[in-house]
């Protein structure tokens, strides 16, 4: 893991994360999902761009009953694990990640049904 300089000169640091308030601006990454700017910054500094794809496909399969769900993801020694619930602990799917560098030792981000997209973000943009 990073440590919390290497985390501030990335902008990932809580600080920086806990900024983002609302959104200025949608990121399309697939025709059904949408970043906002924390989650679009997250990516672009983290390097996970991989980890929306994998939302955006949990969230394809998970459908739009629960149009709300929270995603957590923890990394250990190099290996993530990314569960997705309701926000009531009632699991919807779980993927473990043999491998990533992702430089967070944990992360939750939401997503929510716009009834045309779902909104990947922040918590601090909820």
């Amino acid at each position: 893991m990073k440590t919390h300089r290497e985390l501030q000169q990335l902008g990932l640091d809580n600080f920086t994360m806990s900024r983002f308030t609302g959104t200025s601006a949608y990121y399309r990454i697939s025709r059904r999902h949408l970043l906002t700017d924390g989650t679009n910054h997250l990516a672009e500094k983290a390097a996970c761009f991989w980890m929306m794809d994998a939302i955006a496909s949990h969230l394809c399969e998970i459908g739009t009953e629960d149009w709300f769900v929270v995603v957590q993801v923890s990394v250990t020694e190099g290996r993530a694990v990314m569960i997705y619930e309701d926000g009531n602990d009632k699991e919807h799917a779980r993927q473990e990640i043999p491998y990533t560098d992702f430089p967070l030792d944990s992360i939750t981000l939401y997503a929510c049904w716009d009834q045309e997209n779902w909104v990947i973000m922040l918590p601090s943009e909820y």
